[in-house]
């Protein structure tokens, strides 16, 4: 076998002969795969392919898309939001000239969160470590010292006053 590889307009190009042929869609695809093995398109692209020649289609080049969202740096990222933490994800997004989802994701992957509005670290500080530590060991230190019975409040009627008034019709002769 020879060491040509294919590129996508060929393959195209032998789908319009075989079309042309009046070979199946599926005959297409096993001429393809047995001549060109790994590179010949799947049987399900062959069939698009096919519907498009149907339709008069018959152009074998890509379609103009809109494309991937464009690249950038998570140090550029890690920049602006440095440079102003309160900056929302759609003010991000559009200075980057993206989605506003890539922000997200990017600003996740980064450990930042949105917190009291501006993106913070979400690793804690050893001083935050700290801070939580002694509060739960004050709030754990008041349980042992009182027990929770004496905070329950407990009543064993509660009077509700309701009248209930009657209206009464005027008949007026």
């Amino acid at each position: 076998m020879s060491k040509f590889e294919p590129d996508k307009r060929h393959l195209r190009e032998v789908l319009i002969f075989c079309f042309n042929c009046k070979k199946t869609a599926a005959e297409a695809c096993r001429m393809l795969v047995a001549a060109y093995g790994d590179c010949a398109p799947s049987d399900k692209t062959c069939r698009e392919w096919f519907r498009r020649f149907k339709n008069g289609d018959f152009t074998v080049v890509d379609k103009q898309r809109s494309g991937r969202p464009q690249v950038f740096e998570d140090e550029d990222l890690k920049a602006l939001v440095d440079e102003d933490p309160c900056e929302t994800q759609k003010q991000i997004a559009e200075a980057l000239n993206c989605s506003q989802s890539v922000i997200s994701d990017h600003l996740r992957a980064l450990g930042k969160v949105y917190k009291e509005g501006k993106w913070v670290p979400y690793e804690l500080k050893p001083r935050d470590i700290e801070k939580r530590k002694t509060i739960c060991e004050i709030l754990l230190g008041r349980q042992q010292r009182t027990g929770f019975l004496h905070r329950i409040i407990i009543g064993d009627k509660k009077w509700i006053y309701w009248v209930r008034i009657k209206t009464q019709h005027q008949i007026i002769s």
